[in-house]
């Protein structure tokens, strides 16, 4: 995992399914994990998250990985209806939309490679972000249960800040930030990756080093 990142997806799936779990952090630059393995030898794309297996099996791609932790448990049908019931299919629906349409481009918003054309690529967040705000069907995005595919736009939608889209000209949005920092299980994955909240309203988290290197006024504090 990366702090932050959105290996803090499936880091909160873990933590909301109360699985037993060990973090291994890595570090961007260097591509070595805190326990000294060469990152790129289990993930030979270099992204986070990943998931180790006892049997030494790893799985990749954070979607991917938070169905497996859901359908590992029989608590994980709350987050992962079972097969055969369609609600699976709007959550997985769900997952399939974050990744392509807000996870990605939100990517190339923090790369100054792509710097000459971040107007149109926040432009078209924002059309993505504005057909999402309507589609809630309760506190969540399918309803009352808290799913795989809510902990992954709580961390996509947690990068808005850096990314210079303001979630606040959609409130269905931004309380939906509000309702997930909230949940116990959540703070407990904030805590555990050490990061802070940093914004008036308490809802967007980040690391002390970022937020530092960032020149980031205010105190930060943690959840």
């Amino acid at each position: 995992m990366t702090a932050a990142a959105c290996s803090l997806s499936p880091h909160i799936v873990c933590r909301e399914l109360g699985l037993d779990i060990e973090l291994v952090e890595v570090d961007r630059e260097t591509q070595r994990t805190s326990d000294g393995k060469d990152y790129l030898a289990i993930n030979g794309n270099g992204y986070v998250p990943a998931l180790m297996l006892d049997d030494g099996k790893v799985l990749t791609e954070g979607p991917a990985i938070a169905q497996f932790l859901a359908d590992s448990v029989p608590q994980g049908a709350a987050m992962l209806p079972e097969v055969g019931n369609l609600r699976r299919n709007e959550v997985q629906s769900y997952l399939n939309f974050i990744s392509a349409e807000l996870h990605k481009p939100m990517v190339l918003l923090f790369n100054p490679a792509y710097a000459s054309v971040h107007e149109q690529i926040r432009a078209q967040v924002a059309k993505r972000l504005s057909w999402l705000s309507g589609r809630f069907a309760g506190p969540y995005l399918t309803g009352e249960a808290f799913t795989v595919a809510d902990a992954y736009l709580f961390v996509c939608l947690n990068w808005s800040p850096w990314t210079q889209i303001n979630l606040k000209q959609w409130p269905a949005l931004h309380g939906f930030m509000a309702r997930v920092a909230a949940r116990p299980k959540v703070r407990e994955a904030l805590r555990a990756e050490d990061l802070r909240a940093f914004d008036v309203d308490g809802v967007y988290f980040a690391p002390n080093a970022y937020l530092a290197s960032s020149n980031w006024t205010g105190s930060p504090v943690q959840p």
